[in-house]
Formats: structure tokens, sequence, C-alpha cells
């Protein structure tokens, strides 16, 4: 039997590998582990482990690796001390880590340097800000690759990975965006107190490369949504550094009637909402990759996703308040797009099928390089 371990630090990538863990738990041949970290342990963000514990899965693990000074290369140092100790113990033949979060490079550090197999979920893209550097690094401190689309899969062949280690199998995301399973708008509305009937998603993250004028950009966001005439479901940001001014200038929105402020949204419940939004506004990726699945219009703000392949319909802002208020004043109406770039929904069948080759446990865990 192989153990694979998969690691977690927030509420987004949770959401990603969620559909690889359930096809595995039924499988004979494979023991899945889940290493709990990050945002999912601290209450400021809605202490997320209580959704994992929910999903029924087994064999769960957690590590606090949040520091007193909440900066990024602190929280890398100790994720790394955690999770190898755990690692020790456990043993996996595998180590899954997604996409550009801290906690997935100290995941494929600890792997690549214990000579355990690690595998990396969407690598391969591009975004912008410091997402970008740990992103293709983890890249690179990894083994095999699970890539939503033939961009990323060139992107990783031009960085010298070797075309038999990397696996197309589409965003895994998107096989629960279409699940029968997810619950009614009524359902999520009673359990998130939302009052709406119309609202829009708002989701303003820090952009750590602009860390000096996050205040200002967070102050210009608040004011613009306040100035609207929109209702807002307001999400809390993501614990990167400048995470602080979003929270403090978010305090202006408690208590408003137009707005609901939730620290987080349990996956599916989140997917529920951007279905049924009007619109989704701020700098998240789920603006870019899975609203335009459900043909939701978004406005996206700065540069967090400049680099992301990104729709024609996109309305795209600088931070300033009067350019982001012209776009939430425009008409929005449901869009028709193509959104076969990341995949058809059967990711985690094509992630088990990739599993069950004797290739894949073959590939050398000396890494090569390959020259284009």
């Amino acid at each position: 039997m192989k153990k694979i371990v998969f690691l977690t630090g927030t509420r987004a990538d949770f959401g990603k590998i969620k559909s690889l863990l359930n096809i595995l738990q039924n499988q004979e041949e494979f023991e899945a582990h889940i290493f709990v970290t990050g945002m999912h342990l601290m209450e400021t963000y809605g202490y997320t482990l209580i959704e994992i514990e929910r999903s029924g899965f087994q064999n769960i693990h957690t590590f606090k690796n949040d520091t007193s000074e909440n900066t990024m290369d602190l929280t890398l140092a100790k994720t790394i001390e955690g999770f190898s100790s755990f690692v020790n113990k456990v043993k996996p033949d595998m180590i899954v880590v997604h996409g550009d979060r801290v906690e997935a490079l100290a995941g494929a550090i600890v792997g690549s340097l214990n000579n355990i197999l690690v595998s990396h979920i969407e690598g391969g893209e591009v975004s912008g800000t410091i997402d970008e550097l740990i992103r293709h690094s983890t890249s690179k401190m990894s083994h095999v690759h699970f890539v939503s689309n033939t961009e990323a899969r060139d992107r990783l062949v031009q960085m010298g990975e070797l075309p038999k280690s990397i696996y197309t199998i589409g965003s895994p995301d998107v096989d629960i965006m279409f699940s029968s399973n997810l619950p009614n708008i009524s359902e999520v509305k009673s359990h998130y107190e939302i009052p709406f009937e119309n609202f829009t998603v708002a989701m303003f993250h820090p952009v750590t490369t602009e860390i000096e004028n996050m205040a200002q950009y967070a102050e210009n966001f608040t004011e613009a949504l306040l100035s609207s005439e929109r209702n807002f479901v307001v999400i809390y940001p993501n614990n990167d550094l400048g995470s602080a001014h979003i929270l403090a200038s978010f305090d202006k929105l408690k208590n408003h009637p137009r707005f609901r402020v939730i620290p987080s949204v349990r996956f599916e419940y989140f997917l529920t909402l951007l279905k049924k939004a009007d619109g989704i506004v701020g700098n998240s990726s789920a603006g870019i990759r899975e609203a335009p699945y459900y043909g939701i219009p978004t406005i996206n703000i700065g540069t967090r996703q400049e680099n992301r392949a990104v729709h024609s319909h996109i309305i795209n802002t600088s931070y300033g308040t009067a350019e982001i208020l012209s776009a939430l004043n425009q008409p929005q109406e449901k869009i028709e797009v193509d959104v076969t770039a990341y995949g058809s929904g059967n990711s985690s069948e094509l992630f088990l099928d990739s599993l069950k080759t004797d290739e894949i446990w073959a590939l050398n865990h000396q890494k090569q390089f390959r020259d284009v």
C-alpha cells in the first residue's frame, strides 16, 4: 500500500485537492493522509480545520505554523520543521502539494530533501507578485507535475522538467464545481445568514510585493464598495503580509445593511454563492478561474492576477476608488465563454489513473534537467 500525504494550508488549496482525496478513500492500494496547517488553524480566518474534519476524511494531522512576526519566511521555516517531523513518523511514498503558498514550498522542500516523491498540483502557471516565485520554486523541488492545461505543461518543459513527469489533468476544483452534491442557495444563505436576494461577491487579497501601498489599496477598495448601491458578500483575505490592512478596512463594512462580512466560506458553499452571484469583484483567482465556468462577470483589480490567462469579458481596473466604482456601476450580465482551458471535471479520475501506473513510481528521485 502506498502512503500519500496531502498538505493544505488554506481554504483555497483544500478546495483544489478535495476531489483527489475523495477518489482515494476507497482505493485499497492507497492510504491518504492530510497534513493541515496555516490558515486552517487560525481563529481569525474561521478555523477551517472544522470543515476538513466534517468532510469525513481519515488520517488528519494538524500543525500550527503561524509566528508572532507573521512573515512568510518564518512561516516557511516553521512549516518545514513541523512537516519534517511528521514525515519522519509517517514515512509516505508521495507528498502532494498545491499551488503557490509557502506551505506548498515547505512540503516540496521536505519531500525532496528526504528522498520522497513530491507531486505538485497546478504548477507551470503564471499570475503575479510573490506567488510567481513560490510556484516555480515549488515546481523545481517537485518530481511529478499535475497541470491544468497544455500551456502550463509547456512552461514546465521550458523550465527543464521532463515531459514524462508531467500529467495534464485539468484543475481539480472543476470536479466539484459541477458536482450534483453542491448545496442549494437557500441552504447557503441560511448557514451564513445572508439576507440579500441579489449580491456581489467581494474578495481582496494582499499583494506582498506592493506592501507599502496595501493600506491605501484596501481603503480605496472599501470606499468603492460603500459608494456603490450593490449588496456584497465580503470574504476575508488570505493571511499573507498586508492582510492586517485589509481586515482593518473591512471593519467599516461590519453591521452595514448592504454587507455580510464572513471570515471563511466552505468551498462547496462558496461555489454555490459564486454561481448565484451577480458578479465578483476584487483580486482573487476565483474571478479568473472559477467565475467564467458559471458565466459570472468579473471585476479584477490591480496586479495580483495580471499574468493569468484572462477572458475578454473581465473588467480590469486600477486600485483607484473612482475606477473601481465606475466598474461596479456598469451593468453586468451573465456571460458565455470557452472554459475548457482548465479541464472537463474529471481531474480526480485522471489523477487516480496516473497513480496506478508503474511509470510514475519509477520516476527518478534524483531530479533531471532537460535542455530545450
